[in-house]
Order: C-alpha cells, then sequence, then structure tokens
C-alpha cells in the first residue's frame, strides 16, 4: 500500500486519497459519512454472527426453538 521512503504525512495523503475515491464511487457525502458507514456495517455483522454463535449454541445445548423461547421471555410478568 505505502512506497518505501514515505513518511507519515505522506501516507496520511494516500490514504486520504483513497478514501476520496471511494467516498466519490460509493455517493457518501463526506469521508465522515463513508468511515461511519463502514464502522456501522462492520458493527452490524459482528453482532449478527455474535448472535447467530448464540443461537446455534443455545439449540446445541438445549435442543429447543430460540425464537419460540424468546417469545417466552417476552410473555413474562418479570423484566427480562
Amino acid at each position: 500500500m505505502t512506497a518505501e521512503g514515505m513518511t507519515s504525512v505522506s501516507v496520511s495523503y494516500e490514504i486520504r486519497r483513497q478514501l476520496n475515491t471511494i467516498r466519490t464511487t460509493s455517493g457518501h457525502r463526506s469521508v465522515n459519512d463513508l468511515l461511519e458507514d463502514m464502522i456501522r456495517t462492520y458493527k452490524m455483522l459482528k453482532l449478527r454472527g455474535e448472535i447467530d454463535k448464540l443461537q446455534s449454541r443455545i439449540k446445541e445445548h438445549l435442543d429447543i426453538d430460540v425464537h419460540h423461547l424468546a417469545e417466552r421471555l417476552n410473555m413474562s410478568p418479570f423484566k427480562v
């Protein structure tokens, strides 16, 4: 990504240029919007992976329907 002999300032300019290119092609208004969208997408994918892993572990250990369990917990008179 960087050439030998590039300083931290020139790396920053190169990163900025690449981010602006991505921003332009993806239709974001600013680099900040692009970065926020990338971070949000990353967090959602990571969270989705954790949810899937949790569901499979619950199903594996308890052999129950996770969605049915969630519905039952929502009907509980106690706060969950």
